[in-house]
């Protein structure tokens, strides 16, 4: 029987097949998962924020989207994973309450959608679906055996990317 590895806010995780890897409540928050289809190993990391070079003395590198993917993959490479064979899929990056202020301060969702991309790029690491923006929440399990990414939100129909 597999287990579900928990993963919560502001943090990350990894896990082996047949094991998959969850986190609740992905507002404008971005799950980033990230696996290698040989090895059958993975994770999933819960970023808040996307700039650690914003925010002064903050200890909590899974909190950001630039910082948590890189100890993600240390994460995994060191379950066995090769990092030239690493793909991943996002979800998340809501814009849950509407502003009349554009200000870039509101548009957390968007920047951590942008963020995880472009860390992502930086590494060489294939984003091979996602699913983010809109105004609702996700709750999403990632398999790493097989790479699915089961996405739920209330009111909405499940659907796997």
């Amino acid at each position: 029987m597999a287990n579900i590895v928990k993963v919560g806010m502001a943090d990350l995780n990894v896990c082996k097949s047949p094991d998959g890897i969850t986190t609740l409540g992905l507002g404008s928050c971005v799950g980033i998962c990230i696996r290698d289809p040989i090895a059958k190993v993975g994770g999933m990391a819960h970023a808040m924020l996307p700039d650690s070079t914003q925010i002064a003395n903050n200890s909590n590198r899974a909190k950001f989207a630039d910082t948590g993917i890189d100890d993600l993959v240390k994460k995994i490479i060191a379950l066995g994973g090769v990092k030239s064979r690493f793909e991943a899929k996002i979800a998340g990056g809501a814009q849950m309450f509407t502003f009349q202020n554009k200000s870039d301060m509101v548009r957390v969702g968007e920047r951590n959608v942008q963020a995880s991309k472009k860390k992502l790029k930086e590494l060489g690491i294939p984003l091979r679906a996602e699913d983010t923006g809109l105004n609702y929440g996700r709750t999403i399990i990632y398999y790493p055996e097989d790479g699915r990414l089961v996405i739920r939100a209330a009111g909405k129909p499940e659907k796997t990317i």
